[in-house]
């Protein structure tokens, strides 16, 4: 069997969070980014108001992609959530930047995380709960456990899908009742992808620890052991 490398935690977090943080960082100084985006941009849309959306959305591609690339070759094999989100993050800014509309990257968010969501409530449905393979986990729990946390983390899923829809068609909704510029709505979406989803994700697998901790492989095998 092929041996499957374990990723340092930190070059693990550097993977995560990269791209969101170049994401970030262009949507906020599109201008540091702009010797590259001038071969894929047209003008208006390097210079014009939406320059940090379209920047960040670029940058976002490449960040993904790369952080793909280097977990796979560290794992030595594709891992499913990087490579589903850089399928997403890939389709849905092509759709942004070939539409030149916002709208597709601020929703690609709600169907990523509804097809995580569905593949885990699938897979459970038919008697396979998929997270240890979706989340790579890095440890080992009871049937019942995976059960449990898989529908946790399903429904978990759809509500982050629920919570980025309703944050970026309030916020449009708002700057178009106030007549206040898209940037103003964006760069706020933006910090909700940013800060507030990885937020709302920490706290949820912070309220998971008892079940993962009762639920426990390893404490089980020791606890069954016979005694020598």
């Amino acid at each position: 069997t092929d041996i499957v490398a374990k990723p340092h935690p930190l070059l693990k977090m550097a993977l995560e969070l990269g791209p969101l943080g170049l994401f970030l960082l262009a949507n906020a100084r599109p201008q540091l980014f702009a010797p590259l985006t001038a071969l894929i941009l047209p003008e208006n849309l390097a210079t014009g108001e939406k320059a940090g959306i379209f920047t960040a959305t670029i940058m976002l591609m490449i960040g993904v992609l790369v952080a793909l690339i280097v977990s796979s070759s560290v794992m030595r094999r594709w891992p499913v959530m990087p490579v589903v989100t850089a399928v997403a993050v890939l389709f849905f800014g092509a759709l942004t930047l070939y539409f030149q509309d916002v709208t597709f990257i601020k929703m690609k968010p709600t169907f990523l995380n509804m097809i995580f969501g569905g593949i885990l409530l699938g897979g459970l449905a038919f008697g396979k709960p998929f997270l240890p393979h979706v989340m790579d986990a890095a440890f080992k729990l009871t049937d019942e456990g995976w059960h449990k946390l898989t529908l946790r983390w399903g429904i978990f899923f759809f509500v982050l899908a629920g919570a980025n829809e309703l944050v970026w068609r309030s916020l449009d909704a708002y700057q178009l009742a106030h007549n206040l510029s898209e940037k103003w709505s964006t760069d706020l979406w933006v910090n909700f992808k940013v800060y507030g989803s990885p937020v709302l994700t920490f706290l949820f697998i912070l309220t998971q620890m008892p079940l993962i901790l009762r639920h426990d492989a390893k404490a089980d095998e020791v606890h069954d052991k016979p005694d020598a």
